[in-house]
């Protein structure tokens, strides 16, 4: 059971880092942030969970079958994550590619403190263990001085390449043959940037990263010495009742100081039939995992090739809904969708092996999911892109951007979106 108490309240930007400076002194933090972004589908401002009570740790194998369990008995509200390389519990493949992360293949925890802000108000929900402490909680980050958890690191990270310029060119029309081949249509292929011997402040570096993009589904999560630093736009999958709604953003384009040319940029990337191509392939891959779940005839397209726009790109968005009966569990409905299709490609699972043979490095909690699970059953869960992932233990720094390629990609132009995706990550790290 938890005590609840509901406050009025605004959250602004200096309660913010009070609030997210003041959690560091739990080994488990998740801060969930929607940025004042306009979304039809949210229904908090921002979440922070805190300090584990429970929690579920595993490797790929019987991951989404143990979750399940932990999640039915548990019936609380749930915090944590999924890679990417969850897709081997999902289908018979592996994963080979280096990996100097180390983050466990799933891990979710049953936090003991938890706040919840909407528009007006803010409700504090803290297990029974805890409840005599909810107010001078409240006290004490009020009064809070994060100057200490804001200090930048002392050090520019210098940022490597794990794949050069031509061994990704070289790689990329390997894909590219692939598809003329008809072994696939489409494929999200990523590459990796990183730094050893790194050391950074993880609260100062996930604000100045989220001051530059502003995005609808910002992520700090530290558990122990992990982190990841998410600017991620992207909603992978929300249950609320029995209603499902699945995000996928495929196409991008740079946004320009002029309004006039951003305007003309933002109508280019809406009629551009690669972008568009791109977009719609990975909508049906979508609803094709979704028919495996939903109510006979539910599955539908809410919004094709939608734009969006944010701090630095706009995006091509389609809205995917359906309804799932309530026999099929949350966990079982996550596990017939992940990975997500547009971190992917079509069809799925020759996207994934092709992928797996072509990249150098195991890609871990980028493009898996961080999200929650409410005590009853719902979630929200989003992309990991355009993130920073820490090991605070080793001292490495990591970040990947990928695109998706089909018959009509342009290998230069593919690089250059890899690098407008990466922008923001590299300036908060290069200072």
């Amino acid at each position: 059971m938890r005590k609840t108490k509901t406050l009025t309240f605004q959250l602004s930007e200096t309660f913010k880092t009070q609030l997210l400076s003041w959690a560091q002194q739990y080994d488990e933090v998740v801060w969930l942030d929607s940025n004042n972004y306009p979304q039809e589908h949210s229904h908090y401002k921002a979440i922070l969970a805190v300090d584990a009570f429970t929690a579920i740790k595993t490797d790929y194998y019987t991951a989404f079958e143990k979750l399940n369990e932990y999640q039915q008995t548990t019936k609380d509200w749930l915090f944590g994550y999924l890679t990417y390389d969850l897709k081997n519990d999902v289908e018979h493949l592996s994963s080979q590619n280096f990996d100097a992360l180390h983050f466990a293949d799933l891990y979710f925890f049953q936090p003991k403190k938890i706040f919840l802000f909407s528009e007006t108000e803010v409700t504090l929900q803290y297990l029974a263990m805890v409840d005599d402490e909810l107010d001078s909680d409240w006290e004490e980050i009020l009064d809070f001085d994060p100057s200490e958890a804001l200090k930048k690191q002392s050090e520019p990270i210098k940022i490597r390449l794990r794949t050069s310029k031509d061994t990704y060119f070289e790689k990329l029309n390997e894909v590219l043959q692939h598809i003329k081949r008809g072994d696939i249509y489409e494929a999200n292929f990523c590459q990796e940037f990183y730094s050893e011997n790194a050391s950074i402040n993880p609260v100062h570096t996930f604000f100045e990263l989220n001051a530059i993009s502003k995005p609808p589904f910002a992520t700090f999560l530290k558990l122990s010495d992990q982190y990841a630093l998410s600017a991620s736009p992207e909603r992978y999958l929300q249950k609320v009742g029995n209603r499902i709604v699945s995000q996928p953003i495929k196409g991008t384009a740079k946004r320009l100081p002029n309004p006039s040319e951003d305007k003309k940029m933002r109508e280019q990337l809406a009629n551009d039939p690669k972008e568009r191509s791109e977009n719609i392939m990975i909508t049906d891959l979508v609803r094709n995992d979704l028919s495996r779940i939903a109510e006979k005839g539910s599955v539908t397209v809410n919004e094709l090739c939608k734009i969006y726009t944010f701090e630095q790109v706009h995006q091509m968005i389609s809205t995917i809904s359906c309804t799932v009966s309530s026999e099929i569990t949350p966990v079982r409905i996550l596990k017939n969708t992940f990975p997500m299709g547009s971190m992917t490609g079509a069809p799925k699972v020759s996207a994934m092996q092709i992928i797996e043979d072509l990249e150098i490095s195991k890609r871990g909690l980028y493009s898996g999911a961080v999200g929650y699970f409410t005590p009853n059953g719902d979630f929200d869960f989003n992309v990991i892109i355009r993130s920073i992932l820490y090991n605070a233990e080793t001292n490495y720094v990591s970040y990947s951007v990928g695109g998706a390629i089909t018959a009509k990609s342009i290998p230069e132009s593919e690089y250059e979106e890899c690098l407008l995706k990466a922008k923001a990550m590299r300036e908060v790290l290069e200072g």
